[in-house]
């Protein structure tokens, strides 16, 4: 939907959905895409699948190309996490990664838990993966530009900005 598209990814509790907040909050176009664009299925084939597991957690494809091929907004940021990201990554002109420790992950699943029980991070065994997966990095993508996102998030948002406006210089 986007001239230029980025995808902003990172572990659970890392501040994808503040992020994405934020920049609609400053009039960017900005796709929450774990609510508008993910399904459980297989990260391979697309196909649907029963239950939750977190390996699972995929983003529609055609929607994400539509959206990308879809030019209506100067930029367009995708935030989420996906396990099929290696299925369209190559569609973005950039990939931040947000990057946090471990401690201030699982403090803001806690509070995100605290907001709505039924959210992701709630339940121990939620929990046990979610620092699993901050410790393999499994389903974030390995080439991004990495944000600290221990920062307030004018700062994350601010550095996210910095670095496409930087990147578009070099290019020129």
């Amino acid at each position: 939907m986007g001239i230029r598209n980025y995808l902003i990814g990172g572990v659970s509790g890392a501040g994808k959905t503040t992020v994405c907040n934020e920049l609609q909050r400053r009039g960017y176009h900005a796709i929450h895409g774990d609510r508008e664009l993910a399904y459980q299925g297989d990260p391979e084939t697309g196909t649907p699948t029963d239950g939750f597991k977190p390996e699972h957690h995929i983003w529609h494809v055609d929607k994400v190309k539509a959206l990308v091929d879809n030019q209506d907004e100067a930029v367009t940021f995708f935030c989420g996490g996906s396990r099929n990201y290696p299925k369209f990554i190559d569609l973005f002109d950039g990939v931040f990664v947000l990057e946090v420790d471990l401690e201030t992950s699982l403090r803001r699943i806690d509070e995100r838990v605290a907001l709505d029980p039924t959210d992701w991070g709630g339940r121990p065994e939620e929990r046990e993966i979610s620092a699993r997966l901050h410790q393999t990095k499994d389903g974030v993508p390995k080439n991004g530009i990495i944000i600290d996102a221990t920062a307030p998030i004018a700062h994350v948002v601010d550095e996210i900005l910095r670095q496409i406006e930087a990147n578009g210089r070099q290019r020129q």
